[in-house]
């Protein structure tokens, strides 16, 4: 707990993301394999494994969702560069026009 003189520390952005530097992104097979310490009167163990569950699906959505974007995206790169190569002895003839 911060104390009234404490002043919580900045965190140093990585170029636009919010996480900290130091962990990696998490994993589905992290989230499902986590475990947590029950204790008296604690959490109901099925119910954490029920929303880790949950929780791993989703990342596991994002996951591939950014795959088959960052595909997409090199695909239409590749298009771009073959489109522009093909441009380019037109252009040079207009040049020296």
């Amino acid at each position: 707990m911060l104390t009234r003189s404490e002043k919580p520390q900045p965190r140093h952005s990585t170029g636009g993301e919010y996480r900290s530097a130091s962990y990696l992104p998490m994993r589905p097979w992290q989230v499902r394999g986590r475990q947590f310490t029950i204790r008296r009167r604690g959490l109901d163990p099925d119910e954490v494994a029920t929303f880790l569950d949950r929780v791993a699906d989703d990342l596991a959505s994002v996951h591939a969702e950014l795959a088959r974007s960052r595909d997409e995206t090199a695909r239409i790169k590749s298009a771009l560069r073959h489109w522009q190569s093909s441009q380019a002895p037109s252009m040079r003839e207009l040049a020296r026009r």
